[in-house]
C-alpha cells in the first residue's frame, strides 16, 4: 500500500466462482487442467519488463542513456513519493535504472537497463522516449534457427501495424476523407494506416524492441494479429494447424487490468480462447499455459525464491511475487489436479526449450536454472489422500 498509487485499492479481491473461467473449468466436458500453486513473475517490475523476460528472459538495454531518462532513488529505494509515502530527497521515476556511483542505493539495480514502460524503436509505438532497438538473442530467435514455426499474436495488432486488410484490420481499405482511421475505437488523431486500438498496449509487444523483428525483416511474419490465432484454432479441419510455438496477447479491453478494462471481461475472452482449442483438432497433444504479466496487487505470504527462507533460481532480477498459473493439457493425471512445483515465467521458455531440443538462451540465463513444466504431468488432484 506504501509504494502504490492505488492505496487500499490493492486490497481488493473477486468472487472467484462467479469468473467465467471457474464456470467453464467446472462445466461438464470441461478439459483437464492444472494450478500451479508455486509460480512467480519473472522480475520484480511492471508489464513492460515481465513481457522482456516472457521472451528473453533479460532486461533490455540503453548504454549510456540520458539522465533525463534515469531513475533516482531515495534512501529507502523509492523513486517518488506516493500518498502513504514522501521525503524530501531528490527522486526521478523513469524508465532506466539508477547510475551505480549512487552509493546509498547500490544494493538496487543498477547500470543501463530500460525497467519501466518505454516505447518501441518502431511501429506501433506512440509517444517519448523510444528505446534504441534491442539485439540481444530471444525465444523467438532459438526457434526459428531451429525451425520450429512459431508466431506471437496480439490484439489489435493489424490496426497498430497498418496491416490493411490482414486479420484483425477494421479500417476499411481507404482513409476517411481528411485522411484518418474509420474505427471509431480507434484512437484519436491518428494518420491511416496506422489505427491502433484506444486501449492497444505498445509496451505489451516485447518482440517489437528487437531489430531482429524490425519492419521488413523476415522476423516480422512472425507478429501476427490474434485474429488470425482464433481464426485457425476454430478451423473444423481434423488436423492442427496452429504453430508449434504460440504466444496470445489479448488487446487491453480483454487482458483483465482493472482500470481500463474488467476482470470479467477478460474471463470471458480467456475462456472463448480455451473453447476454440478445446473444440479443435488441436487438443489432443496442445498444452496451453494461461498466465499473468506481473502480480495484482494482495499481499502474500509466499516469499519469492532467494527472498526470506524461499529457495531457488533467482538473480539481481527477481523472481517477483506469486502469480497465478493454469496449464491445460491432455494426459494430465486427472480432471484436476495440483502441481507444487517452484516456476517462475522463465519456466515457459524451459519448457520450450527442452520440447525442442533447444539450449538456453544464455550461459548464464535464468531459463536454465528453473523447472520446466513437465512435473505437471506429475501432480495429482488436491483431494487424493
Amino acid at each position: 500500500m506504501t509504494g502504490s498509487d492505488a492505496v487500499g485499492l490493492a486490497m481488493g479481491y473477486y468472487n472467484t466462482t462467479a469468473l467465467p473461467i471457474y464456470a467453464y473449468l467446472h462445466s461438464d466436458g470441461h478439459p483437464h487442467y492444472a494450478i500451479a500453486d508455486d509460480f512467480f513473475q519473472s522480475a520484480f517490475g511492471g508489464s513492460f519488463l515481465n513481457h522482456q523476460w516472457l521472451i528473453a528472459a533479460a532486461s533490455p538495454t540503453w548504454a549510456d542513456a540520458p539522465d533525463t531518462q534515469r531513475s533516482i532513488l531515495d534512501g529507502n529505494g523509492m523513486p517518488t513519493n506516493y500518498p502513504l509515502y514522501h521525503t524530501d530527497a531528490t527522486k526521478q521515476d523513469k524508465a532506466i535504472t539508477q547510475r551505480c556511483a549512487v552509493p546509498a542505493t547500490n544494493s538496487r539495480a543498477c547500470g543501463d537497463y530500460a525497467v519501466n514502460t518505454i516505447q518501441p524503436f518502431q511501429q506501433p509505438f506512440r509517444g517519448s522516449p523510444q528505446l534504441p532497438a534491442q539485439t540481444g538473442i530471444t525465444i523467438g530467435d532459438k526457434l526459428t534457427r531451429a525451425g520450429v514455426s512459431w508466431a506471437w499474436y496480439s490484439g489489435g495488432w493489424s490496426n497498430a501495424n497498418g496491416d490493411v486488410g490482414a486479420p484483425g484490420w477494421t479500417n476499411g481499405l481507404a482513409p476517411t476523407a481528411d485522411g484518418k482511421c474509420s474505427d471509431p475505437d480507434s484512437q484519436l488523431n491518428l494518420v491511416w494506416p496506422y489505427c491502433p486500438n484506444k486501449v492497444f498496449q505498445y509496451h505489451h509487444q516485447p518482440f517489437n524492441y528487437y531489430a531482429a523483428y524490425a519492419k521488413d525483416t523476415p522476423g516480422r511474419t512472425h507478429l501476427r494479429d490474434e485474429a488470425e490465432f482464433m481464426k485457425v484454432a476454430n478451423n473444423s479441419s481434423k488436423t492442427c494447424n496452429l504453430n508449434s510455438v504460440s504466444f496470445v496477447k489479448p488487446i487491453g479491453l480483454e487482458n483483465e487490468h482493472p482500470g481500463y478494462t474488467s476482470e470479467g471481461r477478460g474471463s470471458d475472452h480467456l475462456v472463448q480462447l480455451l473453447s476454440a482449442i478445446d473444440n479443435s483438432a488441436c487438443r489432443k497433444d496442445t498444452m496451453v499455459v494461461v498466465t499473468y504479466d506481473e502480480f495484482g496487487g494482495q499481499w502474500d505470504h509466499v516469499a519469492p525464491p532467494g527472498m526470506g527462507a524461499t529457495s531457488g533460481p533467482h538473480d539481481w532480477w527477481g523472481p517477483g511475487t506469486r502469480i497465478p498459473a493454469l496449464v491445460i493439457a491432455p494426459r494430465l493425471r486427472g480432471n484436476f489436479v495440483v502441481d507444487h512445483t517452484q516456476y517462475d515465467t522463465t519456466s515457459i521458455l524451459a519448457t520450450i526449450e527442452h520440447r525442442y531440443g533447444l539450449t538456453r538462451l544464455r550461459s548464464d540465463s535464468r531459463d536454465g536454472a528453473v523447472n520446466d513444466l513437465s512435473s505437471v504431468f506429475n501432480a495429482h488432484s488436491p483431494f487424493e489422500t
